[in-house]
Protein backbone atom coordinates (compact mmCIF):
# COMPACT_ATOMS: atom_id res chain seq x y z
CA UNK A 1 0.00 0.00 0.00
CA UNK A 2 2.87 2.38 0.88
CA UNK A 3 4.58 1.70 -2.45
CA UNK A 4 1.34 2.44 -4.32
CA UNK A 5 0.89 5.74 -2.50
CA UNK A 6 4.48 6.73 -3.26
CA UNK A 7 3.99 5.83 -6.93
CA UNK A 8 0.82 7.90 -7.13
CA UNK A 9 2.57 10.81 -5.46
CA UNK A 10 5.49 10.68 -7.95
CA UNK A 11 3.11 10.59 -10.93
CA UNK A 12 1.10 13.46 -9.53
CA UNK A 13 4.29 15.44 -8.95
CA UNK A 14 5.40 14.82 -12.57
CA UNK A 15 2.02 15.94 -13.87
CA UNK A 16 2.22 19.12 -11.82
CA UNK A 17 5.80 19.73 -13.03
CA UNK A 18 4.89 19.12 -16.71
CA UNK A 19 1.88 21.42 -16.42
CA UNK A 20 3.94 24.04 -14.65
CA UNK A 21 6.62 23.86 -17.38
CA UNK A 22 3.97 24.19 -20.08
CA UNK A 23 2.41 27.20 -18.39
CA UNK A 24 5.87 28.70 -17.91
CA UNK A 25 6.68 28.24 -21.61
CA UNK A 26 3.37 29.77 -22.66
CA UNK A 27 3.79 32.75 -20.32
CA UNK A 28 7.39 33.16 -21.38
CA UNK A 29 6.35 33.15 -25.06
CA UNK A 30 3.69 35.78 -24.37
CA UNK A 31 6.16 38.01 -22.55
CA UNK A 32 8.77 37.63 -25.31
CA UNK A 33 6.19 38.40 -28.01
CA UNK A 34 4.87 41.39 -26.06
CA UNK A 35 8.35 42.84 -25.53
CA UNK A 36 9.28 42.15 -29.16
CA UNK A 37 6.16 43.98 -30.38
CA UNK A 38 6.91 46.89 -28.06
CA UNK A 39 10.49 47.11 -29.35
CA UNK A 40 9.28 46.89 -32.98
CA UNK A 41 6.70 49.62 -32.34
CA UNK A 42 9.32 51.84 -30.71
CA UNK A 43 11.76 51.48 -33.60
CA UNK A 44 8.95 51.91 -36.15
CA UNK A 45 8.00 55.18 -34.45
CA UNK A 46 11.63 56.32 -34.35
CA UNK A 47 12.07 55.39 -38.02
CA UNK A 48 8.95 57.34 -38.96
CA UNK A 49 10.16 60.35 -36.98
CA UNK A 50 13.60 60.12 -38.59
CA UNK A 51 12.02 59.86 -42.05
CA UNK A 52 9.81 62.90 -41.41
CA UNK A 53 12.78 64.84 -40.05
CA UNK A 54 14.79 63.94 -43.14
CA UNK A 55 11.95 65.01 -45.44
CA UNK A 56 11.59 68.33 -43.60
CA UNK A 57 15.34 68.94 -43.84
CA UNK A 58 15.38 68.04 -47.54
CA UNK A 59 12.39 70.32 -48.20
CA UNK A 60 13.99 73.19 -46.26
CA UNK A 61 17.27 72.86 -48.13
CA UNK A 62 15.39 72.60 -51.45
CA UNK A 63 13.35 75.73 -50.71
CA UNK A 64 16.44 77.70 -49.67
CA UNK A 65 18.25 76.60 -52.83
CA UNK A 66 15.22 77.50 -54.96
CA UNK A 67 15.00 80.95 -53.35
CA UNK A 68 18.70 81.52 -53.99
CA UNK A 69 18.29 80.54 -57.64
CA UNK A 70 15.26 82.80 -58.04
CA UNK A 71 17.11 85.63 -56.33
CA UNK A 72 20.12 85.20 -58.63
CA UNK A 73 17.85 85.13 -61.69
CA UNK A 74 16.00 88.26 -60.61
CA UNK A 75 19.31 90.00 -59.94
CA UNK A 76 20.44 89.15 -63.47
CA UNK A 77 17.18 90.46 -64.96
CA UNK A 78 17.49 93.66 -62.92
CA UNK A 79 21.05 94.12 -64.21
CA UNK A 80 19.89 93.64 -67.81
CA UNK A 81 17.12 96.23 -67.54
CA UNK A 82 19.37 98.60 -65.60
CA UNK A 83 21.89 98.37 -68.46
CA UNK A 84 19.06 99.02 -70.93
CA UNK A 85 18.03 102.10 -68.94
CA UNK A 86 21.57 103.47 -69.09
CA UNK A 87 21.61 102.92 -72.86
CA UNK A 88 18.47 105.04 -73.37
CA UNK A 89 20.70 108.10 -73.53
CA UNK A 90 22.36 106.65 -76.64
CA UNK A 91 19.04 106.68 -78.51
CA UNK A 92 19.12 110.47 -78.90
CA UNK A 93 22.70 110.62 -80.19
CA UNK A 94 21.77 109.78 -83.76
CA UNK A 95 19.67 112.84 -84.61
CA UNK A 96 18.05 111.39 -87.74
CA UNK A 97 17.04 108.11 -86.10
CA UNK A 98 15.82 109.92 -82.99
CA UNK A 99 13.72 112.31 -85.10
CA UNK A 100 12.15 109.34 -86.89
CA UNK A 101 11.49 107.73 -83.52
CA UNK A 102 9.78 110.88 -82.28
CA UNK A 103 7.60 110.92 -85.41
CA UNK A 104 6.57 107.32 -84.74
CA UNK A 105 5.75 108.04 -81.09
CA UNK A 106 3.71 111.11 -82.10
CA UNK A 107 1.80 109.20 -84.77
CA UNK A 108 1.00 106.42 -82.33
CA UNK A 109 -0.58 108.96 -80.02
CA UNK A 110 -2.37 110.77 -82.85
CA UNK A 111 -4.00 107.59 -84.11
CA UNK A 112 -5.02 106.66 -80.58
CA UNK A 113 -6.43 110.14 -79.83
CA UNK A 114 -8.13 110.60 -83.21
CA UNK A 115 -8.63 114.30 -82.50
CA UNK A 116 -8.27 117.47 -84.58
CA UNK A 117 -5.84 118.99 -82.12
CA UNK A 118 -3.26 117.43 -79.82
CA UNK A 119 -0.26 118.82 -77.96
CA UNK A 120 3.11 117.41 -77.03
CA UNK A 121 5.35 117.63 -74.01
CA UNK A 122 9.02 117.03 -74.67
CA UNK A 123 12.45 118.02 -73.47
CA UNK A 124 13.61 121.54 -74.29
CA UNK A 125 16.70 120.00 -75.88
CA UNK A 126 14.40 118.12 -78.28
CA UNK A 127 12.28 121.05 -79.47
CA UNK A 128 14.11 121.41 -82.78
CA UNK A 129 13.83 117.70 -83.53
CA UNK A 130 10.21 117.69 -82.31
CA UNK A 131 9.23 120.48 -84.73
CA UNK A 132 10.59 118.49 -87.67
CA UNK A 133 8.96 115.32 -86.37
CA UNK A 134 5.60 117.14 -86.01
CA UNK A 135 5.68 118.28 -89.64
CA UNK A 136 6.38 114.75 -90.84
CA UNK A 137 3.77 113.25 -88.50
CA UNK A 138 1.00 115.67 -89.60
CA UNK A 139 1.74 114.89 -93.23
CA UNK A 140 1.77 111.11 -92.75
CA UNK A 141 -1.33 111.18 -90.53
CA UNK A 142 -3.30 112.98 -93.25
CA UNK A 143 -2.02 110.63 -95.97
CA UNK A 144 -2.86 107.49 -93.97
CA UNK A 145 -6.15 108.50 -92.29
CA UNK A 146 -7.52 111.08 -94.71
CA UNK A 147 -7.97 113.42 -91.74
CA UNK A 148 -6.08 116.44 -90.53
CA UNK A 149 -4.76 116.99 -87.03
CA UNK A 150 -2.91 119.98 -85.68
CA UNK A 151 -0.01 119.03 -83.42
CA UNK A 152 1.54 121.67 -81.17
CA UNK A 153 4.38 121.63 -78.68
CA UNK A 154 3.44 122.70 -75.17
CA UNK A 155 6.57 124.62 -74.24
CA UNK A 156 5.04 125.62 -70.89
CA UNK A 157 5.26 122.02 -69.63
CA UNK A 158 8.53 120.54 -70.84
CA UNK A 159 9.75 117.12 -69.75
CA UNK A 160 12.50 117.19 -67.11
CA UNK A 161 15.95 117.53 -68.61
CA UNK A 162 16.89 114.37 -66.77
CA UNK A 163 14.41 112.50 -68.93
CA UNK A 164 15.85 110.16 -71.56
CA UNK A 165 13.55 111.60 -74.23
CA UNK A 166 10.35 110.79 -76.05
CA UNK A 167 7.04 112.62 -75.72
CA UNK A 168 3.81 112.80 -73.80
CA UNK A 169 0.82 113.28 -76.11
CA UNK A 170 -2.12 115.25 -74.67
CA UNK A 171 -5.64 115.46 -76.10
CA UNK A 172 -7.13 118.80 -77.11
CA UNK A 173 -9.27 118.83 -73.97
CA UNK A 174 -6.22 118.09 -71.82
CA UNK A 175 -8.07 115.26 -70.07
CA UNK A 176 -6.31 112.37 -71.81
CA UNK A 177 -2.60 111.81 -72.19
CA UNK A 178 -0.41 109.05 -73.56
CA UNK A 179 3.01 108.66 -72.01
CA UNK A 180 5.38 107.80 -74.84
CA UNK A 181 8.59 108.77 -73.08
CA UNK A 182 11.52 106.42 -73.53
CA UNK A 183 11.47 105.50 -69.85
CA UNK A 184 7.80 104.54 -70.02
CA UNK A 185 8.30 102.52 -73.19
CA UNK A 186 11.10 100.60 -71.47
CA UNK A 187 8.81 99.91 -68.50
CA UNK A 188 6.18 98.54 -70.88
CA UNK A 189 8.85 96.45 -72.55
CA UNK A 190 9.87 95.02 -69.20
CA UNK A 191 6.34 93.69 -68.72
CA UNK A 192 5.70 92.47 -72.24
CA UNK A 193 9.15 91.06 -73.00
CA UNK A 194 9.95 89.63 -69.57
CA UNK A 195 8.55 86.11 -70.26
CA UNK A 196 10.55 85.87 -73.50
CA UNK A 197 13.70 87.17 -71.77
CA UNK A 198 13.28 84.64 -68.96
CA UNK A 199 12.86 81.79 -71.44
CA UNK A 200 15.90 82.92 -73.44
CA UNK A 201 18.09 83.12 -70.35
CA UNK A 202 16.80 80.22 -68.26
CA UNK A 203 14.83 78.00 -70.65
CA UNK A 204 11.16 77.02 -70.40
CA UNK A 205 9.57 76.72 -66.97
CA UNK A 206 8.49 73.06 -66.76
CA UNK A 207 6.11 73.92 -63.91
CA UNK A 208 4.20 76.51 -65.92
CA UNK A 209 0.86 75.26 -67.30
CA UNK A 210 -0.68 78.41 -68.79
CA UNK A 211 0.83 80.93 -71.19
CA UNK A 212 -2.16 83.22 -71.87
Amino acid sequence: MTAFIKQEAHEKAREIEVKANEEFSIEKSKLVRSETDAIDATYAKKFKQATMSQQITRSTVSNKTRLKVLGARQELLDDIFEAATKQLADVTKDKKKYQDLLKGLILEGAYAMNEKEISLQGRKADYAALKEAVKAAEKEYKAESGKETTISIDESSPLPEGSAGGVIIVSGSGKIDINNTLEERLELLKSSALPAVRETLFGKNVNRKYYD
